[in-house]
């Protein structure tokens, strides 16, 4: 790997370390970036996959402040999404995702629409001083059951899909926006770690390419939370929408035109 390749590919990663980190949409640009590279498709999405993980360990390691004490949940969270990513890779085994990618676009939108609007609804979140919502029994098991449908998503198609965690977050847990993009960002990580540890042992990953792009991916993966915090709320919801859109757009031409 020469060095113009070397620092394309590092600033491809940072690029798509802060989509990732505001929007769940680091593939908008790292996946793309492999391709203009001459990377077949499928090599270049499982060694997009295994660079995504430095994005979860440099967002992670920033949003500590959204995340500090709420462990527990964050436990149950990170082994929900796992157990649903193992499930949907396992689906995927079963039944190609492209049997299933001219319903895709639709999703996205659907999720887009939610970010944008729930803003609009009477807020769930509580606030500094008042203690935690206890959830009742069914809606405890209907948080899980989401949860982990949205975790399945992630291991089977994949487009998107922090963007439909971030939604699920948004009206599933009661925390502000900002701990519930913090929350996506790590279990986009914990999906990610486990893809990376199939792919390993199943396909081909261009390591050397990882090692660039994760450098990016890590520094924009810690940048992100801190910008994050800095903007207006509704701001954040309306540009992680708007890039929803964007790519539901890109994947309903592939799909019916």
């Amino acid at each position: 790997m020469n060095f113009s390749i070397f620092a394309f590919l590092l600033i491809a990663g940072i690029g798509a370390g802060l989509t990732s980190t505001l929007a769940g949409l680091a593939s908008l640009v790292s996946y793309p970036a492999l391709l203009a590279i001459g990377v077949p498709p499928v090599i270049a999405n499982v060694t997009n996959t295994a660079a995504l993980v430095f994005t979860g360990v440099g967002s992670a390691v920033s949003s500590l402040p959204e995340l500090r004490g709420r462990g527990k949940f964050l436990w149950r969270l990170i082994l929900l999404v796992s157990l649903g990513s193992i499930f949907g890779s396992a689906l995927l085994l079963i039944a190609p995702a492209a049997t299933f990618e001219k319903v895709v676009p639709f999703f996205i939108i659907a999720a887009g629409l939610l970010l944008l609007f729930s803003g609009r609804l009477p807020t769930q979140e509580h606030r500094p001083g008042e203690p935690a919502r206890t959830l009742t029994f069914g809606q405890e098991a209907a948080q899980t059951i989401v949860i982990f449908v949205t975790g399945a998503y992630a291991g089977y198609f994949g487009a998107a899909a922090g963007v439909v965690m971030l939604a699920t977050l948004t009206l599933t847990v009661d925390q502000p926006f900002i701990v519930s993009n913090s929350m996506k960002n790590l279990t986009g990580f914990a999906a990610n770690a486990i893809a990376t540890v199939i792919y390993a042992f199943t396909t081909k990953i261009e390591w050397l390419m990882v090692i660039p792009l994760g450098i990016g991916l890590f520094i924009g993966g810690y940048i992100g939370p801190i910008i994050a915090r800095r903007l207006p709320v509704q701001l954040l919801r309306f540009i992680i929408a708007a890039l929803a859109f964007l790519l539901a757009a890109k994947l309903f031409a592939q799909a019916y035109l």
